[in-house]
């Protein structure tokens, strides 16, 4: 097992803290590395997707999970993996697809660990059809603070505490998943636009239900009669039959695309008007309206992962990538947070609008039915701190929520009001870790 000191960040480049990083290979180490991580705690860690201080830990250890990646069992007839916590949903795919498999849940990157999936209880397109990443958890191997290895199945106040729990319970070790039966590895996709943030959401208050994968691009610069324009794009899994002879070959081929690693772009080609020229453009290509395009699962699902190190892309100062939900009902919130961000020209690639649906049963599960509008903003940005502490009251005020697992700044106050169930996660961390084993750079600053 090896352990060197080093600078660690999330995916957003914006706070790197020094800690130990331990590398366990066994079920052993990871107990022993729980054991002796010193008086400053220590935290899990897979892929370091989590944009934020999530799985930092300043002055003390960080377990990196990755190599524990061993796919244990799978049951071909039933749907179900057993696996490490450290396997990555990109080698389930490439394991599990050629069997008519497909992972129930996946984030906008294939590259976060089946651990860093559960303890974030990540979303994809398909929440507001299939929930978040631990609904499909039929249980799980947790190694705890006190160095033994607990069976914990779905449904316990241990699941829903780890669901979500930002590493904060233990170590996930291994966890069996429920899989989607799938006929090919091709996505059947319409896209649309959608001439302002009304129209927008009045298109997937109508249809959604339609699709299994629902997702809406949003230009936020766009201001007047065009505020909130998007291009929406929904699809499900192609059957066999919609596949051209050639394809029918190979009909689970899973053959990603990669591109050369992206470039840290000089700030200046950051500005509101670069940024404004490559969304007006992204909108115009889109169609106006498309439906049964085929696409590659890469393609639709996780178009970034093509190029490495994409996160680069916005300069030394790294980003901010904020994410909130607000419930049905509350439009009018979602408005005056899209305007608002509008109006401070805030020069964002990434802006994506989905719906919920019901909440998940993890106590800091971040998903609630409602609006979820997630967008990537350059760190640097003059005003930055401010406009989003005024977004995050907007959000509190409206029943809302940010999430965790991308979060680097929230205030801690607002923490109860968003996450009602956080006293009861505070009362069974004090039971189950007395001593505070389990600590990161986020359960600090938010006192969770």
């Amino acid at each position: 097992m090896s352990a060197d000191t080093v600078s660690v960040t999330g995916w957003g480049r914006t706070a790197p803290t020094a800690a130990r990083l331990i590398r366990p290979r066994t079920y052993q180490e990871a107990a022993a590395a729980v054991r002796g991580c010193g008086a400053r705690g220590g935290i899990p860690r897979g892929l370091g997707r989590a944009y934020g201080d999530a799985a930092q830990n300043a002055g003390g250890a960080v377990f990196d999970m990755t190599g524990l990646d061993r796919i244990h069992a799978i049951d071909a007839d039933g749907g179900t993996v057993l696996c490490d916590a450290g396997v990555s949903l990109h080698r389930l795919m490439e394991v599990l697809l050629p069997l008519g498999w497909f992972v129930p849940v996946t984030p906008g990157t294939r590259y976060v660990t089946v651990g860093g999936a559960i303890g974030a209880d990540i979303h994809g397109k398909n929440h507001h059809v299939s929930g978040s990443f631990s609904r499909h958890v039929l249980s799980l191997e947790l190694l705890t603070a006190d160095g033994e290895i607990r069976t914990v199945g779905r449904g316990t106040p241990l699941f829903d505490a780890t669901a979500g729990g930002m590493g904060l319970t233990g170590v996930i070790l291994t966890a069996t998943v429920q899989l989607q039966p799938v006929r090919t590895s091709l996505m059947s996709v319409d896209t649309e636009r959608a001439t302002d943030l009304d129209d927008l959401m009045a298109r997937l208050t109508a249809t959604d239900h339609l699709y299994r994968y629902s997702v809406a691009w949003i230009d936020l610069l766009a201001r007047g009669a065009a505020t909130g324009r998007a291009v929406l794009t929904r699809g499900d899994h192609a059957p066999l039959d919609m596949l051209p002879a050639r394809a029918r070959r190979a009909p689970l081929a899973f053959r990603p695309t990669q591109l050369p690693a992206a470039p840290a772009l000089p700030e200046r080609l950051l500005s509101r008007t670069t940024v404004s020229l490559f969304n007006e453009l992204w909108y115009r290509k889109a169609p106006r309206a498309r439906t049964g395009e085929l696409q590659k699962i890469a393609t639709f699902f996780h178009p970034l992962d093509g190029v490495p190190h994409w996160n680069r892309v916005y300069g030394r100062s790294g980003f901010v990538q904020y994410q909130f939900v607000v419930g049905y009902g509350q439009e009018d919130a979602l408005r005056r947070i899209v305007r608002r961000i509008s109006e401070h020209r805030c020069p964002s690639f990434l802006a994506v609008l989905k719906r919920f649906g019901d909440a998940d049963p993890g106590w800091l599960s971040f998903p609630l039915p409602g609006w979820t509008l997630a967008l990537d903003i350059p760190a640097g940005l003059p005003g930055l701190g401010a406009l989003l502490d005024e977004l995050d009251g907007e959000v509190a005020a409206a029943g809302g929520r940010v999430y965790l697992a991308k979060d680097s700044r929230l205030r801690p106050e607002l923490l109860a009001s968003m996450y009602p169930r956080l006293d009861e996660f505070r009362a069974l961390r004090a039971e189950l870790d007395p001593r505070g084993v389990f600590v990161s750079d986020l359960s600090r600053r938010l006192g969770l």
